[in-house]
């Protein structure tokens, strides 16, 4: 395949894996507002998948579609960032995991705008706008809980901890990458200082990196599990019009 078919699924896996996870709290989040909330930013993400995995498509040029790359492929086949695949546990933990993607996806898109290629700086264009407010949110939350009671903050900082391991692979660069990837990382910090420094969160200060997600290497146990429940009704009945 084509380094920009790769790059393609890459965008597209992020925003799919991450939005199924975002709406398992439909219907179970901790206030309606919330519930509401996260419903939306999950469509938004899955509109995103359609765009990117749309395109991955036409660079293909074989008979699958948007639909059939979601439903129809193998966890070693998903080249997602192993950050968003990792499960909801508490609304805090969450809640980091969208700050931190969103931090990195804000920056993506951002330099996605000036792509040469008219259909990825057209995606990256609408997707921005989404971004902007779900990175407007997340760090407000972030923000509000890490601030807050012994438990919220206590939670928030066990949920930094927990995933800062997965940090590092946003950043990391090959040549499927569209753009370079590492040349995002100091504004990702600039922002990421700030916000933690509000929230009276502590950045761990561990440089280990889990990686192999985005390549399709390794991916953790979570999301086949979390796949098996995605595809179960498409693979069930293939051929069904919705």
């Amino acid at each position: 395949m084509s380094n920009l078919f790769e790059f393609a699924c890459r965008m597209g896996d992020n925003s799919l894996v991450l939005g199924h996870r975002v709406s398992e709290w439909c219907g179970v989040a901790p206030v309606l507002e919330e519930d509401i909330a996260l419903a939306n930013i999950a469509l938004d993400l899955i509109g995103q998948t359609q765009l990117w995995l749309g395109l991955a498509a036409e660079i293909e040029g074989s008979d699958r579609d948007a639909d059939a790359l979601a439903f129809r492929r193998d966890v070693w086949d998903f080249r997602n960032l192993l950050l968003v695949e990792q499960p909801n546990r508490d609304f805090g933990h969450t809640m980091m995991r969208q700050f931190l993607f969103d931090a990195w996806h804000f920056e993506m898109l951002g330099a996605l705008k000036g792509s040469d290629h008219t259909q990825i700086s057209a995606i990256a264009e609408k997707s921005l706008k989404e971004v902007t407010y779900h990175l407007e949110r997340s760090t407000d939350t972030v923000i509000a809980l890490g601030d807050g009671t012994e438990e919220s903050h206590n939670r928030m900082q066990n949920a930094l901890d927990r995933l800062w391991p997965y940090v590092g692979e946003m950043f990391l660069n090959d040549d499927c990458d569209h753009i370079d990837t590492s040349s995002l990382r100091p504004a990702f910090d600039a922002r990421l200082a700030d916000v933690l420094g509000q929230a009276t969160l502590v950045q761990p200060d561990s440089t280990f990196t889990h990686k192999g997600g985005k390549t399709g290497a390794r991916h953790t146990e979570a999301l086949g599990h979390m796949l098996a429940v995605m595809q179960s009704l498409p693979r069930a009945y293939p051929d069904a019009k919705w």
